[in-house]
């Protein structure tokens, strides 16, 4: 218990205490949606990617087989939640945004600042394996089978120009893909460039917080509240034990199975959310499962990280 408690106010009560912070401001309307809209933008195209970027081409490495473990659990557990939507009679573009639901984390928002402080650089390191193909894989599969589901008949190709271009045109993905790059051709950064990198990213945790607490306000958890319960179920609980099974079985390092599990055990990404509002189906329970699995991860991730934190 005591360890628990030093991990509660340590490290998960200020990354809490930012996401309240950014609820109270929405919620008091002291930073509008607009402000709102330019710090997100600030977080995810600019900062988040120099923290990224920066990290990647530290000089560490490791975190392949951690990946490999955590999207074989990621995509069982999409596969299962998707069979077992179709069998209960869901449309297939609403199977597929639940079964993103439970298997979609909010891996930069809270991941990064989380990881960062929970188990340092080297942890970092193992997470940015991960990020490289978490939106990519997740979000890009999300989205074909919205497509297909309200598109009987997409062409193949443009299914493809789709998933794509939603690749490029993320930020994250792209710096993270960058610094995996510019590491294997073992170029240079200049000391100039790395430090403005580094007071950049240095703004990423606390903005991209402070935002996730403000997305938090217009979510109303009572809306489709028993889909709401399996899938946080399944997104808080399921699938870091299926990680932890898979990582285990695999014999990786204490700090891979560690990092994996921790991050299998984030909440609900709010990028599934904004992608069932793109597509119009399963809004209400989408944007429930991100309120309150964030906040019972206030708890799973206390419990996790007195487990795992050295």
């Amino acid at each position: 218990m005591r360890e628990a408690f030093l991990v509660l106010i340590e490290v998960v009560a200020p990354i809490f205490a930012i996401i309240a912070a950014g609820y109270f401001c929405a919620a008091r309307g002291i930073v509008d949606a607009a402000g709102f809209k330019g710090l997100n933008i600030f977080a995810f195209s600019f900062a988040a990617p120099a923290l990224l970027f920066a990290s990647g081409t530290a000089g560490h490495q490791g975190g392949g087989a951690a990946a490999l473990a955590y999207f074989v659990a990621a995509g069982l557990l999409y596969a299962v939640v998707l069979w077992g939507a179709r069998r209960a009679g869901m449309g297939l573009a609403a199977g597929g945004m639940l079964a993103l639901d439970v298997s979609y984390g909010n891996t930069v928002m809270m991941g990064i600042p989380l990881i960062l402080a929970a188990f340092g650089t080297p942890g970092l390191s193992i997470l940015l394996t991960i990020l490289a193909l978490h939106s990519m894989v997740l979000l890009g599969a999300a989205t074909v089978v919205a497509e297909i589901g309200q598109n009987q008949r997409a062409a193949p190709l443009r299914l493809l120009k789709t998933t794509a271009l939603g690749v490029a045109r993320n930020p994250v993905v792209m710096a993270v893909i960058l610094a995996m790059v510019w590491s294997a051709l073992h170029l240079p950064v200049p000391g100039a460039a790395r430090r403005t990198l580094e007071l950049l990213g240095a703004a990423s945790p606390p903005v991209a917080l402070f935002c996730l607490g403000g997305s938090l306000h217009g979510f109303d958890a009572r809306k489709a509240w028993k889909q709401m319960s399996v899938t946080v179920s399944l997104k808080l609980v399921a699938l870091p034990l299926l990680v932890w099974a898979i990582t285990a079985a695999m014999g990786l390092s204490e700090l891979e199975i560690a990092v994996a599990v921790v991050t299998a055990a984030l909440p609900t990404g709010a990028n599934a959310f904004l992608l069932a509002r793109r597509y119009a189906v399963g809004t209400e329970a989408s944007g429930a499962s991100v309120l309150v699995s964030t906040l019972l991860s206030l708890l799973t991730l206390t419990v996790l990280l007195a487990v795992f934190r050295p």
